[in-house]
């Protein structure tokens, strides 16, 4: 997978399309990536402007945190319940 392009590269594509003196096939040659990642990179800064529905660059990154720390937890969590049933089945008194 190729690194991801900088923000400002990005910003500055997504005015060269809006821009709309070329076809975007020819800006995305021009600027070296292909003509869905250049339409993606439109869509996704009219979602960020409120242009359109959708979730937004901050809140995707919001969720990705949120699920990644509920992973987290819920292994955690399981982690505690499991030793919690071990010293429990330690700590019976025999008959």
């Amino acid at each position: 997978m190729p690194a991801p392009h900088p923000a400002e590269f990005r910003r500055r594509a997504v005015d060269l399309a809006r821009e709309r003196a070329k076809p975007l096939a020819q800006i995305a040659r021009d600027i070296g990536v292909s003509e869905s990642c250049l339409r993606n990179w439109l869509n996704q800064a009219d979602i960020d402007e409120g242009h359109k529905e959708g979730l937004s660059t901050s809140e995707r990154e919001e969720l990705s945190r949120l699920r990644r720390e509920n992973r987290v937890l819920r292994m955690e969590r399981d982690l505690l319940s499991r030793a919690s049933a071990f010293f429990a089945s330690e700590n019976v008194l025999p008959k």
